[in-house]
């Protein structure tokens, strides 16, 4: 009986573990989706700002927020959007035969 009960607790510390990384995981996907959301709407104010509709006040708030990003989860260009760099050897002319991949 006390070996089942030492399993059951075990078992139940597992659950509770794997819970807590589950909740971390989310937390992450939550704070690269806000991440995400801010870039868009820092393009769509650079863009109207571009297109006389000046908005400086909203670009520096949302690049202040970014900031702040970056001081709570790290990089930017760190968050796994999974792109990867388009040109990652960094040519500014494209191979002999004139195309890119």
């Amino acid at each position: 009986m006390d070996k089942m009960k030492a399993q059951a607790s075990q078992l139940a510390q597992k659950a509770q573990e794997a819970g807590k990384a589950g909740q971390a995981k989310l937390e992450d996907v939550q704070a690269r989706r806000r991440a995400d959301g801010l870039l868009r709407d820092l393009g769509a104010a650079v863009y109207a700002k571009h297109s006389g509709q000046d908005d400086a006040g909203e670009i520096d708030r949302l690049i202040g927020e970014l900031a702040s990003y970056e001081t709570e989860h790290g990089s930017l260009s760190d968050s796994g959007s999974g792109d990867g760099d388009a040109n990652p050897s960094g040519d500014a002319e494209p191979p002999e035969g004139g195309f890119k991949l």
